[in-house]
């Protein structure tokens, strides 16, 4: 009889450790299983370089959002990204990769716009901004070819 309670007890312990242990890796992860909060957009840009996938997506300064992938099509990166869930983008809303600090990390900015159209989840920010390519800039100059 003793050994069985012993056996029901640490049996219930393992379960105990193995939900924490679940339930923390969801939570500190950010994994989404049950219902996603967030809605998918899609912006074309010239240049992102420099930019991760899992970099942040801002707007004022506050993280709205997560890149999901960077791909390639037509010369052009996609960048696709996940917003927060009732977070409205006017359709002339500007999305310019940023710099954090000089040589911090990149990041989305999203500056709204003032249209009473809205993009629908799963839409593309058609307005872009790429970054600055300083080495680029520095060559030209260096090189006596600048502007």
């Amino acid at each position: 009889m003793k050994r069985k309670n012993l056996e029901m007890t640490v049996g219930l312990f393992l379960l105990a450790g193995i939900a924490c242990l679940a339930y923390l890796s969801l939570r500190l992860g950010k994994l989404e299983i049950v219902g996603d909060d967030h809605v998918p957009m899609v912006a074309e840009f010239s240049s992102v370089a420099g930019l991760r996938t899992g970099a942040g997506v801002e707007i004022a300064g506050v993280e709205v959002g997560k890149i999901d992938s960077i791909t390639i099509r037509d010369y052009r990166a996609v960048v696709r990204m996940r917003i927060r869930k009732g977070i409205a983008l006017q359709e002339d809303t500007i999305a310019s990769v940023r710099t954090r600090g000089l040589i911090g990390d990149k990041y989305i900015s999203l500056s709204p716009g003032a249209s009473d159209l809205l993009i629908p989840p799963g839409g593309k920010i058609r307005e872009t901004e790429s970054t600055v390519d300083l080495e680029g800039l520095i060559g030209q100059f260096v090189h006596g070819s600048a502007k």
